[in-house]
């Protein structure tokens, strides 16, 4: 078997690149070429991770211009020269269109940059290309496959390839893992940056929804989307996020290896799941805070108080996602035929041996049934979520506990990619889809691996506690230093111990 192992310049993290940039070790054009390399090998061919949609044309130029203003003393910020791939649901000006892994948006061509991507460019980010995702970030159908789209095909879990690589931002977690480029941005709704950064092995950042602007993005739901960065290290996401977030932080600033101490941590443990080497993991992870100084509280249970709140979460998104969906579409370029959702179930329709081979669309059909947002049925819904995940949620927990921040485990261990089931989760674990619903930051650090099959531990904290929750990643993360590297196995069978228990 070939060694697809990182080495040389693109196993290098992006907090180091940025230093092997400014210090003149590497340009960007060798950098940007090297990862073009990269992604010819293990997406293209090799693995066929199958990560990536599109690739910019532009990416040679950009890294030498970039490396021309780095020797004219010019350069942009700390991100000038640095490989980055979008969630191929955002936009950029590049010539690359903006499919949400749809052939419905094949000629989404729009010449614009999303808000968060000019933040990237005016820090002299290189936009590499697009990643795929789970086709529509997994709104088409109640039953569907993580990272499947019909532009992309299916995304490969680089630890185990018939593992789910999650979504809906799973290209953007399989490239970051691969090293295929320095960094990703993904977006999530519910579980879309955690779940994929979490099985894959990274470090992901959901933000407090409203600080990236949600504007030229494919969206499903303002009360819940956010954009967010998806890197190797805790530092690489805070550098990531000093571009895209308009304002004024800076992420990096409160980056400390002693930012747990004196902290009253929350422990999530109702979210532990049943899984025995999570919860063995979650267990050393907390040790590891413990410590550096830090309290733990455990925190048995969470009950929502509205009696209608798990009944509301989905017609929430399906009301949201009928109107904000209508709205973009009827902006994109009139390349675009499918204008409204009404059209957009009818090409799938016609085109259903490409769009819809596996699962169908009663998302979309149930979405288009909806009213409008001034339905009380609509309003009643928004207001359950947010106080139970808010108010009676997040809020009432670090209140009532005392606690300046919540942790659990982010996530389950990834199942076998399953195209006649879909998506089957075993013994789930994780608080991240309370985080989602109440619009509040959550960040997930890798806490080792499972037979090869990577976990994370997850930090959560109330709206605007963006900067506090990535440093306290940042701590656990100095103190463990257990991001898994890929190994490429085709299955847990190619490992040593599953094997020996298997055969007889």
């Amino acid at each position: 078997m070939p060694s697809y192992e990182a080495t040389g310049i693109v196993a290098q993290t992006l907090p180091e690149l940025v230093e092997s940039l400014a210090a003149g070790e590497v340009t960007s054009e060798e950098l940007t070429q090297a990862y073009l390399d990269r992604i010819t090998k293990l997406d293209r061919e090799g693995p066929r991770l199958q990560s990536i949609i599109s690739l910019n044309p532009n990416a040679l130029p950009l890294a030498r211009a970039s490396d021309q203003r780095r020797a004219n003393g010019d350069t942009l910020g700390p991100m000038d020269g640095v490989p980055v791939l979008l969630k191929d649901n955002i936009e950029s000006l590049d010539p690359m269109p903006t499919t949400a892994g749809s052939l419905a948006l094949k000629d989404n061509i729009t010449g614009r940059d999303s808000p968060l991507v000019a933040g990237l460019r005016s820090q002299g980010a290189i936009i590499l290309g697009k990643t795929n995702l789970s086709q529509w970030a997994n709104f088409r159908d109640n039953d569907s496959m993580s990272g499947w789209s019909s532009v992309g095909g299916q995304v490969r879990n680089p630890h185990m390839l018939d593992r789910n690589p999650c979504g809906s931002s799973s290209g953007s977690g399989v490239a970051v893992a691969a090293s295929l480029a320095a960094g990703a941005v993904g977006t999530e709704t519910n579980g879309s940056i955690i779940c994929p950064s979490n099985v894959n092995g990274i470090v992901g950042f959901k933000p407090t929804v409203g600080l990236i602007s949600q504007e030229g993005i494919v969206p499903i739901s303002p009360s819940q989307d956010t954009a967010g960065p998806m890197t190797r290290t805790v530092r690489g996401a805070a550098l990531m996020m000093n571009a895209m977030d308009p304002g004024d932080e800076d992420y990096t600033l409160s980056l400390s290896p002693d930012a747990l101490k004196g902290m009253r941590i929350g422990v999530l443990r109702f979210a532990e799941g049943s899984n025995k080497d999570i919860k063995e993991h979650f267990d050393a992870a907390l040790a590891v805070m413990e410590a550096q100084g830090a309290t733990l509280v455990d925190i048995e249970a969470f009950e929502p108080a509205a009696e209608n709140f798990r009944d509301s979460t989905l017609p929430l998104l399906e009301y949201e996602f009928k109107d904000s969906l209508n709205a973009y579409l009827a902006t994109t370029p009139e390349t675009v035929t499918t204008r409204t959702l009404r059209e957009l179930i009818a090409f799938n329709d016609i085109h259903a041996d490409e769009e819809m081979p596996l699962f169908g669309q009663s998302l979309f059909e149930e979405s288009e049934a909806r009213g409008p947002l001034t339905d009380p049925e609509y309003l009643g819904a928004k207001a359950a979520v947010r106080f139970s995940t808010r108010e009676q949620g997040i809020d009432r927990l670090l209140a009532e506990y005392d606690v300046n921040l919540l942790v659990s485990p982010s996530g389950p261990v990834a199942p076998r990619i399953d195209p006649v089931n879909g998506d089957v989760w075993p013994a789930w674990a994780g608080a991240g889809s309370i985080a989602a619903q109440a619009g509040y930051p959550h960040l997930t650090v890798p806490m080792g691996d499972v037979h090869g099959i990577p976990i994370g531990v997850s930090f959560i904290g109330s709206a605007g506690d963006d900067a506090a929750i990535i440093a306290y990643g940042y701590a656990y993360e100095q103190a463990s230093l257990l991001r898994p590297d890929p190994h490429y196995l085709e299955s847990a069978e190619d490992r040593l111990e599953i094997s020996a228990a298997m055969t007889k």
